[in-house]
């Protein structure tokens, strides 16, 4: 029987793949906080603490298509917007209870991502004791760049990971540095959720966090993969 919907369904949300014809589709956006141990040491954390998560609507995706610098407004509610930038691990294989030496035949591949994050609202969150999606999953705060196939992505787990605002430096580290690695994080993620293909994992910044305001150009990299360049409008 042909379905009849209310409305016309928005379209699906894609990402371009480098050197393919194909797109991405997205199914869900997950993040790993606090994964770098110098990042969590300016947030006021230390240790190795237990990883947890927190997921970013699909349609907050903000697309830099190959050769091209995405632009992103400067969101409502907030007078501290930070860059977070973020090697982005692209799920083609789904699956739960994930082993992490298993990980690795369930990655489509690897992109450049940052997670924007409306700073002041999630901090007056987490004094409140309130959930913080206000200052993490509002719309067009996960841009990204083009997904690189693993095949192609060359030593991503220890590559140099960095981000510059108007050509200088904020953010400059190694994926090696993650305190739950890729396949650690795949293994625990798919423990509290059954993983789908289209799933894209952002899985963490490090050090170097700060505010960005109107006008400034953000571009960062991960080693072998697509940069990523974002204006803030």
């Amino acid at each position: 029987m042909t379905e009849h919907y209310a409305f016309t369904p928005p379209a699906t949300v894609s990402v371009p793949v480098v050197g393919s014809p194909d797109r991405f589709p997205v199914h869900r956006i997950y993040c790993v906080g606090r994964n770098y141990e110098e990042h969590a040491k300016e947030m006021g954390f230390t240790g190795r603490e237990p990883p947890f998560f927190f997921l970013k609507p699909a349609d907050t995706i903000v697309v830099a298509e190959p050769g091209q610098t995405a632009s992103t407004p400067y969101p409502s509610l907030t007078s501290n917007l930070h860059h977070e930038i973020e090697l982005v691990v692209a799920i083609g294989t789904g699956g739960k209870n994930i082993q992490a030496a298993d990980a690795a035949r369930h990655i489509y591949g690897y992109a450049v991502g940052l997670d924007m994050t409306r700073r002041d609202l999630q901090g007056e969150m987490k004094k409140q004791g309130r959930p913080w999606c206000i200052g993490k999953a509002y719309d067009h705060s996960a841009p990204i760049g083009p997904i690189t196939l693993a095949a192609d992505a060359g030593d991503v787990n220890n590559a140099p990971i960095w981000l510059q605002v108007n050509g200088s430096d904020r953010q400059r580290s190694n994926v090696n540095k993650l305190i739950w690695n890729v396949a650690e994080t795949i293994e625990h993620l798919s423990a509290a959720w059954e993983l789908q293909p289209g799933d894209l994992i952002y899985t963490g910044t490090p050090e170097g966090v700060n505010a960005v305001v109107r006008g400034d150009l953000l571009v960062g990299a991960v080693e072998g993969l697509t940069p990523l360049s974002v204006s803030i409008g």
